[in-house]
């Protein structure tokens, strides 16, 4: 039998992501459950987290199962994954093993790990976690890459406990200003759920520079299509924010800069003006704000967007909890 992962939320249809919603809003009212009852999950993470790990840790625990977290390089073996390597250097053990062993121990795999920022023709092929789902025979998770799967579902249900029906509402995904290049993750999820659940949305970016991937704008052009929504690309502020119901911030380095950080860093430093403040949320249709977190307060938004009723980050970060619960008693029950 092919084994399912969650790898992205491409890889779901609309009814899918609507169940696994449902059923995160089910886990929201009731936390306890035993739908992973004698199950176990790895958690290997390559990069920092906070939320990622508590929620995954938590969402185990309350489901009865059991969460492994490792960190490869660190109280884990280096891994190495590419094919054919003469392993002479740091690496200790190869992905062919160690997702085949772990296939073994546990139930579920969850991996993080980010883009090295050094050539993006190399980081977009998101190889740690095509491998881990290559050798696997358990399902894998995508705990943040290239894309945050789950981060979109707690998005998707955050939004529609505050509006209800997504269908047509003006989105505005707005780059901001961070003094490092971040990953384009969040941004290319944000813009792949809002277009699946049929949203107006309008990718706002200082320059044409910072317009996303190739693959995930085309990606949410067929999702706008497929649900009656819509995608436009805009370089204006004022107009992007006007009559917005929803305002998602989120930082990212300009694709064609990659590698050449000192390049874009002037580009960036213009732009600081980007920042998500009162009289920029003065333009919408009251509208929400929200960010995945961590966020820089005054850099990426201002103390009062952040402390004001509109903001639903913390709502947001919460339902990572629920949203997980879902996604991993999902595929134990199909795997």
């Amino acid at each position: 039998m092919t084994v399912r992962h969650f790898l992205s939320t491409q890889d779901y249809s609309r009814a899918e992501i609507d169940a696994l919603l449902e059923q995160a809003a089910e886990f929201k009212r009731s936390r306890q459950g035993r739908q992973l009852a004698g199950k176990s999950i790895a958690l290997l993470f390559f990069n920092s987290s906070m939320r990622t790990r508590t929620s995954f840790e938590l969402g185990a625990f309350q489901l009865g199962g059991h969460a492994v977290v490792l960190s490869p390089g660190k109280d884990a073996w280096p891994i190495e994954f590419e094919v054919g390597a003469v392993m002479d250097g740091d690496t200790e053990e190869h992905i062919a093993e160690v997702a085949r062993v772990l296939s073994r121990y546990v139930d579920l795999i969850g991996v993080r790990a980010f883009p090295k920022f050094v050539d993006w023709s190399v980081d977009r092929q998101d190889k740690v976690l095509a491998a881990f789902a290559q050798y696997a025979t358990v399902p894998v998770i995508n705990l943040e890459t290239i894309t945050h799967p789950c981060q979109e579902l707690a998005h998707a249900l955050a939004l529609k406990e505050h509006l209800g029906d997504l269908q047509n509402r003006k989105y505005v995904l707005t780059w901001t200003y961070h003094p490092k290049p971040l990953n384009t993750a969040v941004a290319n999820s944000a813009l792949l759920i809002a277009t699946k659940m049929g949203m107006d949305v309008t990718l706002l970016c200082p320059t044409p520079e910072y317009v996303l991937d190739e693959r995930y704008m085309a990606f949410a052009e067929a999702n706008a299509r497929e649900n009656g929504g819509s995608l436009q690309v805009s370089h204006d502020i004022e107009s992007a924010y006007r009559g917005a119901d929803v305002i998602y911030a989120k930082s990212w380095g300009a694709i064609p800069y990659f590698g050449r950080w000192d390049e874009e860093k002037a580009i960036r430093d213009a732009n600081r003006h980007f920042i998500v403040d009162e009289a920029k949320m003065a333009l919408t249709n009251n509208g929400l704000f929200s960010h995945c977190l961590p966020l820089r307060r005054n850099i990426k938004a201002t103390d009062a967007v952040m402390d004001s009723p509109a903001c639903i980050a913390i709502d947001e970060a919460e339902n990572r909890l629920h949203v997980q619960k879902a996604v991993m008693a999902s595929l134990v029950s199909h795997s």
